[in-house]
């Protein structure tokens, strides 16, 4: 009809603004009002959209709807149960292990292999325990310098370090921290500023690179392990400590001034060691020497004594014998000592002689003679 063009109901009206009160609304001259419909009416049409609905079929002569049978039921609940079964089995692989929650609380921990948590009671969550997992600390992003850390002598290092790390006790994990690898960064750059905080520059740029990476390993272990973690450090790789690539040139000149003056002072020190060795080494010879000239007197002068008390008592015992002996000995000694040429009374002129020879070639005699002994 032209007249009807679309209320919900059917009727019409023009911009839904006709006067319900009974008046012409958007009527025209002599049409007829719309029909109200009836409240059964409108019931029938609703069960039979649903009965569309449902899969019976629709029209006015009605119908018969859906019927639950015993073989839907027996296939829905079939549905059902296997819908719960593959929610309640899970997989743990070799290199994870599972922590079962009971209404959100720990429950126990899976084992490799196949598990049953009967689902929505229990729940499951698999944690990789075996993998290394890589914190990297001090590396640039950006313009911020995370790395640079201040020493005790007031330096600035720059310090780049890896940190290692796995878990131990997944429920630990799960329960204790929020986020494992904030964490780890977090412990693990705290630890390290204190230890450089600690530490003088030149250690860490040389020789004392490997004890800071064991030593914050074990600091950071400790703290995880305060947390209760479940986390295990497995290592800290020390990658850089330099100074800031602003100073490094002026700093590298330094460390060679510094290199050059401990090679000068190791050649000082070798040379005085040299010397020093040296002089003690004369001196204990000259300490040998003297003990040994001191031994020699002590007991020259203890044999003189035990000589002269035998002599003592041989003259005691017979003084004229004894003098006369020691005057010989004596003269023997001096005597023996001296080049001396000795003439018998008859030669210079005694009882008998012929008188003194007027020239005597002595020093012919003495090299005649001494040619004669050898």
């Amino acid at each position: 009809m032209a007249g009807n063009s679309g209320g919900p109901w059917g009727g019409g009206g023009q911009g839904g603004g006709g006067n319900r009160g009974g008046g012409n609304g958007g009527r025209g001259p002599g049409e007829e009002p719309p029909q109200i419909p009836e409240i059964d009416e409108l019931v029938r049409r609703g069960q039979e959209q649903l009965r569309v609905l449902m899969g019976g079929k629709g029209g006015r002569g009605g119908g018969n709807g859906p019927k639950l049978t015993k073989g839907g039921i027996a296939l829905g609940l079939l549905a059902v149960s296997g819908l719960w079964l593959f929610s309640s089995f899970y997989t743990v692989k070799p290199e994870e292990q599972s922590v079962e929650l009971f209404l959100g609380k720990y429950h126990a921990t899976g084992q490799p292999g196949l598990n049953f948590a009967p689902w929505p009671v229990i729940t499951a969550e698999v944690i990789n325990v075996t993998s290394e997992r890589t914190e990297n600390i001090g590396v640039r992003r950006g313009s911020i310098e995370g790395g640079l850390m201040l020493t005790t002598d007031a330096n600035i290092v720059d310090i780049d370090f890896q940190v290692v790390w796995n878990i131990n006790d997944p429920a630990k994990v799960l329960f204790n921290i929020r986020d494992p690898q904030l964490t780890v960064q977090a412990v693990s750059e705290s630890v390290m500023r204190e230890i450089i905080a600690a530490s003088t520059l030149a250690p860490i740029l040389n020789r004392d690179r490997g004890l800071i990476a064991d030593t914050a390993r074990e600091s950071i272990q400790a703290t995880l392990d305060e947390y209760e973690s479940g986390i295990t450090v497995v290592r800290v790789n020390l990658d850089k400590a330099d100074p800031p690539a602003e100073v490094i040139d002026s700093f590298r000149e330094v460390q060679a001034a510094e290199q050059e003056r401990d090679r000068l002072q190791r050649q000082a020190d070798a040379y005085a060691n040299r010397v020093v060795a040296q002089a003690r080494g004369e001196a204990a010879q000259i300490i040998e020497q003297a003990e040994g000239y001191r031994a020699q007197v002590v007991n020259e002068a203890l044999g003189e004594a035990s000589r002269f008390g035998a002599v003592l008592a041989e003259y005691q015992k017979a003084p004229e014998v004894t003098r006369k002996r020691l005057y010989l000995e004596t003269m023997e000694k001096v005597m023996g000592e001296v080049d001396k040429t000795i003439l018998d009374n008859t030669i210079i002129g005694g009882e008998g002689g012929q008188g003194v020879v007027p020239y005597l070639p002595l020093n012919e005699l003495r090299r005649t003679t001494g040619a004669g002994e050898n």
